[in-house]
């Protein structure tokens, strides 16, 4: 079993690499660094050239290799061939939609504008999810359910309605992306079970940040098991990861 999700003093966790790997291998699951890669997250790797010296050093260690990048940023759209192929897996994350009007929501510090329904931001937000998937080149969605701030009271359930999630499940299969179940920001069993039955492979991360997060598995893995999905069949880098390689 794998997180696939966690990380480091690389962006915004506070653990370095080597305390990472202690922490995660003690809670007897493998271990994976996936720092932000984005210009839009503070004390994330902001450059190239950040990458860069980011793989050089976790490919130090005897960890998977992951990165997080954000959809609406454009550093995953300048990362060249030769450097995103020293990824064991890469992870697309929805931190910012576009709404019909171009301009960007993102979920931790947007305002909510005036006007807006919350079932409008929703059809927007399934519309990125079916663009992300499309173009983006990542093994892996994260939080799939994550939303903004004044959203966050409401039941997802009524957010993601079903006929939402199918659009969503859809996509991720048709480009073979993994949906995650978060420890963090957890989904709903509906939306899990629906993207199991369809055949998306099931990842699991923990998105940790500290030493107390990193590495807990326990709920997501619960829940895998609850919709029928097999330890061997959950989402694994060095099987299933470089889906752009």
């Amino acid at each position: 079993m794998v997180d696939n999700h966690a990380h480091t003093t690389f962006s915004d966790g506070v653990l370095s690499v080597e305390q990472l790997i202690a922490q995660v291998t003690a809670r007897g699951v493998r271990p994976s660094v996936a720092d932000h890669c984005s210009g839009d997250v503070r004390g994330a790797l902001h450059t190239v050239d950040d990458v860069r010296v980011y793989l050089d050093e976790i490919e130090r260690h005897d960890v998977l290799r992951g990165g997080e990048f954000c959809w609406h940023d454009s550093l995953w759209r300048e990362l060249p061939d030769d450097l995103a192929a020293r990824f064991t897996h890469r992870i697309g994350s929805l931190h910012g939609i576009f709404l019909p009007n171009g301009n960007l929501m993102h979920a931790f510090y947007s305002p909510w504008p005036a006007g807006l329904d919350p079932q409008a931001y929703m059809d927007a937000h399934v519309d990125n999810v079916e663009a992300f998937a499309a173009e983006m080149p990542v093994d892996i969605l994260a939080h799939p359910t994550l939303l903004p701030m004044k959203l966050r009271k409401m039941p997802l359930e009524e957010l993601w309605t079903e006929p939402r999630e199918e659009r969503a499940v859809a996509a991720l299969a048709r480009a073979g992306i993994a949906f995650e179940i978060s420890n963090r920001y957890r989904p709903h069993e509906r939306f899990v079970r629906r993207a199991a039955d369809a055949g998306v492979r099931i990842s699991l991360g923990s998105d940790g940040h500290t030493a107390e997060q990193v590495g807990q598995l326990a709920w997501p893995r619960e829940l895998a098991a609850r919709v029928g999905v097999r330890e061997d069949e959950l989402f694994d880098p060095l099987v299933h990861g470089g889906r752009a390689r």
